[in-house]
């Protein structure tokens, strides 16, 4: 189905003329301090702001990329050129390119029937916002589907640990974890949300945090190194995260530190949960070695809050994500169903690609 009509999205919004044609997004780097907005009238400032994460996570990197695909065709740019740019603006993120390509896609349709002109070049524009728009309510809808599958797995009283920021922020609808957490809180089995500060840039303590207040949900922020002493100490019943791409097999690329807590996970026997929609199954990685991980500037290690905090002239290791193997994931819940465990043959039956490792068939289970 083609979409026409806006999808109300929190983080990111299409303006018309007399204020457009442009990208309007939420400022999420100086979140919680203030709610304010960028407006970006071409591309390359809308590269700029997904560079700089005022605009970030997975399902919203695809709408960003959408809606730049529509810009650069509305403004008169170079719209294959923009959509190369975006779709490299943050690598380890699959559903930017993704999105990018669809709308690109569609331009492309009305482009190469063979008019010409202005009028031509106006329907091809008119095509590709459409698709963006129809990405934002397969999005919504997705976003829905993900936190009806997931509650399945939510104990009564569950403890739930989660990392970085995975809610409305983030997406057309409620989120890919958050949006099951959030489910569980208005099911009334949430006893407590534990949010990892999320290292260096504080997306749990800055913006989950913020979306858990919002909520009224019982929630408390942490450092993320200590995650291992809660859960030593028995106050962790579940892990669930978000994805920023889900290899062929299994593996799970995502916020630095995710790799960590799945280790710890699974020494401490807590399930570990990922959350994402399909459009982050990346069928073109066989494994978690094909994942490209961004490495972003060493300043975000070095400083805090602007300040040096390190002396001057630090190396830092600083990579954005890290790759989870998919055998310490418990179960990846997507708007297909719920995967135990995320492999080759059960991502193939949700939809995904074709399977690159068949599990023994006792071991699988696939649940729509």
């Amino acid at each position: 189905m083609t979409h026409t009509q806006e999808v109300d999205t929190w983080g990111l919004r299409w303006l018309d003329p007399p204020d457009g044609p442009a990208v309007e997004l939420l400022d999420q780097t100086r979140l919680p301090a203030e709610e304010t907005y960028l407006t970006c009238t071409d591309v390359a400032s809308l590269v700029d702001a997904i560079v700089r994460l005022v605009v970030r996570g997975a399902p919203l990197l695809g709408l960003a990329g959408a809606y730049g695909v529509a810009l650069a065709a509305y403004r008169g740019e170079d719209v294959e050129q923009a959509a190369a740019a975006l779709a490299q603006a943050r690598p380890t993120a699959v559903n930017l390119g993704w999105g990018a390509g669809r709308a690109l896609a569609a331009y492309q349709v009305v482009r190469g029937g063979g008019a010409a002109g202005p009028g031509a070049e106006r329907a091809a524009a008119q095509a590709a916002l459409a698709e963006a728009r129809s990405i934002a309510a397969d999005d919504a809808a997705a976003s829905a589907a993900i936190a009806a599958n997931g509650l399945g797995l939510v104990p009564d009283r569950a403890r739930i640990l989660t990392h970085c920021n995975t809610g409305a922020l983030v997406s057309a609808g409620e989120g890919t974890a958050f949006a099951i957490i959030l489910a569980a809180h208005r099911a009334g089995r949430l006893a407590q949300l534990w949010v990892d500060e999320t290292r260096p840039l504080l997306q749990g303590a800055r913006l989950t945090a913020f979306e858990a207040r919002r909520a009224g949900m019982p929630h408390a922020v942490l450092a993320d190194a200590a995650a291992a002493s809660l859960m030593a100490a028995g106050e962790v019943d579940m892990v669930i995260t978000g994805a920023d791409r889900v290899a062929a097999d299994g593996s799970v690329a995502n916020k630095i530190g995710t790799y960590g807590l799945a280790v710890l996970a699974r020494h401490h026997g807590v399930p570990f949960v990922v959350a994402a929609p399909m459009s982050t199954v990346d069928a073109t990685a066989a494994d978690g070695a094909a994942i490209v991980v961004e490495h972003r500037a060493a300043e975000e290690v070095t400083s805090f809050a602007g300040v040096e905090v390190s002396p001057a002239g630090s190396a830092a290791y600083n990579p954005a994500f890290d790759v989870t193997p998919a055998a310490l994931v418990t179960a990846l819940v997507t708007e297909q169903g719920v995967a135990h465990p995320a492999d080759g043959g059960t991502l193939h039956f949700l939809g995904a690609a074709a399977p690159i490792r068949l599990t023994a068939p006792g071991s699988v289970s696939v649940e729509r």
